[in-house]
């Protein structure tokens, strides 16, 4: 998403050079959507598959139709997953993806024909393994007595652990990896991060932490965090990719993290926290973070796992 002019502009050039430079890492799972750029960031991917398809885990989602964020809908009928599926196969110039994730979970069509419409693709051989994002965990269940559910993509980091309460837990007893998003809240967990890069065209702004009032008030609390991460040597996506991998290890959940990254330098500063391990101590400073931050994680908690709490 985010070589797709969500965090601001990025030139297909530079969206390029970023993935061929984590590629070149070692950093071989490429993560996207048919929604982003409305196909371009699948489009950019294709030029990289071109000559590196069988270094690269490639996954994609479908389930968000429409054009600009806040006017957007969700489709998971069967005839829209076979349909999307072919688009995205075309844009990418490849004859199958390796993951292909729900993006979000269709209100209005049981989970059941959505996953078993998705079944069809890995026995047609467009797709090797199925996931979900965003989904419950009485979702989670359900999709899975129709088809294993190799991957569950929820945000999860550490100011966001809603998806501790029962997301997390039901991919771990049912041996579900788990694939964080905005592991580095959308680089409000960074060292660079600043509201004046916030321009024309961001998407952050429609979240609710991203507000100017909030923005303010989480100021100290951000100051706090960054701090911690000097104490401990590191840098803070380092800290916050440290925080996940180590908490992923509690709850016994395989966890493969996707910071957005649209320069070569973001890829730089996070690279060294593969698979970092924090010792108990620097868990247990970061703990209050989740509780303290003023903003919900999404502008809509009904397009994300939390809607479970507001069905209780």
């Amino acid at each position: 998403m985010s070589l797709s002019d969500v965090y601001g502009p990025v030139d297909d050039a530079t969206a390029l050079a970023t993935l061929t430079h984590a590629v070149d890492a070692g950093l071989t799972f490429v993560d996207t959507a048919n929604i982003y750029g409305a196909g371009r960031s699948e489009r950019t991917i294709a030029r990289l598959l071109t000559s590196r398809r069988d270094e690269i885990t490639l996954a994609t989602k479908f389930g968000i139709s429409g054009g600009a964020i806040g006017s957007r809908g969700i489709r998971g009928d069967a005839a829209y997953v076979r349909e999307q599926i072919d688009q995205s196969l075309s844009r990418l110039g490849t004859d199958h993806v390796d993951l292909y994730y729900q993006h979000r979970v269709d209100p209005h069509v049981p989970i059941e024909e959505t996953v078993g419409a998705m079944s069809e693709l890995v026995t047609a051989g467009k797709v090797l393994h199925i996931g979900l994002s965003e989904a419950t965990a009485d979702e989670i269940r359900r999709a899975h007595a129709v088809h294993p559910i190799a991957a569950v993509q929820t945000e999860w980091s550490v100011v966001s652990r809603d998806v501790e309460k029962s997301v997390v837990p039901t991919a771990a007893e049912l041996g579900i990896g788990f694939v964080p998003y905005s592991p580095l809240s959308r680089a409000w967990l960074t060292d660079a991060f600043s509201p004046a890069d916030i321009g024309p065209g961001d998407g952050r702004p429609r979240f609710p932490r991203f507000s100017a009032e909030n923005l303010a008030a989480n100021a100290d609390l951000r100051a706090g965090y960054l701090a911690l991460a000097r104490q401990r040597g590191l840098t803070g996506a380092q800290l916050a990719l440290g925080w996940l991998f180590t908490r992923a290890a509690q709850f016994g959940v395989a966890a493969a993290p996707i910071p957005g990254s649209r320069f070569t330098r973001h890829v730089d500063e996070w690279l060294p926290a593969s698979g970092l391990v924090l010792d108990a101590e620097t868990m247990s400073a970061m703990e209050p973070f989740a509780a303290a931050i003023s903003g919900n994680r999404s502008f809509d908690v009904g397009w994300t796992s939390q809607r479970e709490d507001l069905a209780s």
